[in-house]
C-alpha cells in the first residue's frame, strides 16, 4: 500500500513521492539496465525540479563554496600529470562543424579550462539569462555540499527510478511509446544528426529552463532530459550491495563515456576514479546514439569529473527511512 504524505512539505518547492513496490531496471534496453526486479521502497520527498543557477548561487554566496571545475586539481591524486592538465577546467560538449564517426567522442568533448557552473562553453561564456536553466559542471562533491548546506541529501538510484515513473508507467518511456508524442516533444533531448547538427525542434541547443516541458504524474519537471543527475548510489550491478566499484565498463554511451575519458590523461596513473549512478539522459541523448531518456536508463559517472550537461536533485527522507540502492 502507497505511503500517505507526512504532511507539509519540508522545503517549497519538494513533492511528497508515496512508496511502495515498483519494477525497476530493464531486460530490453542497455544490458547495464537488466536484470528488471522489484523493489519495495519508503516513501520521501524530492526536489520538483533540478536545482537552478539561481539556487546554487545562494548557496556559493552563502558560503563561498569552490565547485570542483573550479579548483586545480590535486597533483597528488595525479601523477605524471602535466601542469597544464590541473588547471581549473570542466568538459564541454563543441559540436564539430560536420559529420563525424561517432566511435571519436573527442571529435565533440573538449577539456576546457575557466569553464564551470558560472562560464558553461567556457571563458567569455556566462549564465546570464539563464537564471532558471538548471546548474552544470557539477561534481558529485558540489551535489552533496549543496544538499547539506539545504538539510537534504542526494536521492538513491531506486528512489529517482521511483519519482520519474510519475507513478503510472505508460511504456518504454516516461509518458508512453513515443518519444515525441504526436510530433511534439515532450522532454529536452538531442533531435537531429548528433552530434554536428541539432535541429532544437523541442526549442533548446543545450540546457532549458526548468518546467519548460510537461509534469510527470508526480507533478516534478526535467527527470528526463535536460540534464543527468547524480544519485547517491555507488555504478554496479543491479541486485547487488556495492561499496565503491571502479569498474564502468557496462556504461556503453561513448557520448557519455567520453566526459570522463576527455580527463583520462590527468588519471591514466592513477586509475579509474569510483563512479556512482546518474540518471535521467540530458540534451544531448539522440535515438541515433544515445537512448537514454529512459528512467530504468543508468550510467556510471567518475565521481571527480563535471560536464556541461550534469546536475542534480534533491530528496529529504522522513525520519527513520533509510535510502534503497
Amino acid at each position: 500500500m502507497a505511503s500517505p504524505s507526512p504532511g507539509r512539505p519540508p522545503a517549497s518547492g519538494m513533492v511528497w513521492i508515496p512508496g511502495g513496490s515498483f519494477l525497476m531496471g530493464s531486460d530490453h534496453h542497455y544490458p547495464e539496465e537488466a536484470p528488471a526486479h522489484r523493489v519495495e521502497i519508503p516513501g520521501f520527498w524530492i526536489d520538483r525540479a533540478p536545482v537552478t543557477n539561481t539556487q546554487f548561487q545562494k548557496f556559493v554566496k552563502a558560503t563561498g563554496y569552490q565547485t570542483v571545475a573550479e579548483r586545480p586539481a590535486d597533483p597528488a591524486l595525479y601523477p605524471g600529470a602535466r601542469v597544464e592538465q590541473l588547471v581549473p577546467a570542466s568538459i564541454v560538449f563543441v559540436p564539430p562543424p560536420g559529420p563525424v564517426g561517432q566511435a571519436n567522442h573527442y571529435s565533440w568533448w573538449q577539456y576546457i579550462p575557466g569553464a564551470n557552473w558560472r562560464h558553461p562553453e567556457g571563458p567569455g561564456r556566462s549564465i546570464k539569462g539563464r537564471d532558471q536553466h538548471p546548474v552544470v559542471h557539477i561534481a558529485l562533491a558540489d551535489a552533496e555540499a549543496y544538499a547539506a548546506w539545504v538539510g537534504k541529501q542526494l536521492p538513491s538510484e531506486a528512489e529517482w527510478e521511483r519519482a520519474a515513473w510519475g507513478g503510472d508507467p505508460k511504456g518504454e518511456f516516461a509518458w508512453g511509446d513515443e518519444l515525441h508524442p504526436g510530433g511534439v516533444p515532450v522532454a529536452n533531448t538531442f533531435q537531429g544528426d548528433f552530434p554536428h547538427h541539432n535541429s532544437r525542434l523541442d526549442g533548446y541547443e543545450r540546457t532549458s529552463p526548468v518546467g519548460a516541458f510537461p509534469p510527470n504524474g508526480y507533478g516534478l519537471v526535467d527527470m528526463i532530459g535536460n540534464v543527468w543527475e547524480w544519485t547517491e548510489s555507488w555504478y554496479g550491478p543491479h541486485g547487488q550491495a556495492v561499496a565503491e566499484v571502479q569498474d564502468s565498463s557496462s556504461c556503453c554511451a561513448a557520448a557519455e563515456a567520453a566526459s570522463r575519458e576527455a580527463s583520462i590523461d590527468i588519471q591514466s596513473q592513477h586509475g579509474a576514479m569510483p563512479r556512482k549512478v546518474v540518471k535521467g539522459g540530458s540534451y544531448l541523448c539522440a535515438p541515433s546514439y544515445c537512448r537514454r531518456y529512459r528512467p530504468p536508463a543508468r550510467m556510471a559517472q567518475g565521481i571527480d569529473t563535471a560536464t556541461g550537461h550534469m546536475g542534480f536533485r534533491c530528496v529529504v527522507r522522513p525520519a527513520g527511512s533509510a535510502p534503497q540502492s
